[in-house]
């Protein structure tokens, strides 16, 4: 396949493509703009986070689990992703093992009642 248009460009350019595929709903084109930024600059939260959620709403689980579990390692107190890291993991049948990150993501938001 040819990835020519997906890495063209600054990795600007190219997180601006990726939001824009994402916004469109073309989840499978924004992960694979964003694949290669997140290649890039792996340290930055922004983009593996834009990824995770365009492999969850494009069905590709694991690959959205494997993002996410990355973030939670680096920042265990990343909110959206401990609550995205649960829905995945239900999304998967793994309910036990979603628990925890779901209670985490409730308490960091402040929604006690859940925990």
């Amino acid at each position: 396949m040819d990835t020519t248009y997906y890495d063209h460009g600054t990795p600007a350019e190219r997180w601006e493509r990726a939001r824009m595929f994402f916004d469109a709903k073309d989840f499978a084109a924004a992960a694979r703009v964003l694949g290669g930024l997140v290649e890039e600059v792996p340290e930055q939260t922004g983009p593996r986070l834009l990824l995770a959620r365009s492999y969850y709403h494009s069905a590709q689980l694991q690959r959205a689990e494997a993002e996410l579990r990355v973030l939670v390692e680096r920042d265990p107190v990343e909110h959206y992703a401990r609550l995205m890291l649960g829905r995945t993991l239900e999304r998967q049948g793994r309910r036990e093992e979603a628990k925890s990150h779901l209670r985490i993501a409730s308490a960091l938001a402040g929604d006690f009642e859940q925990v």
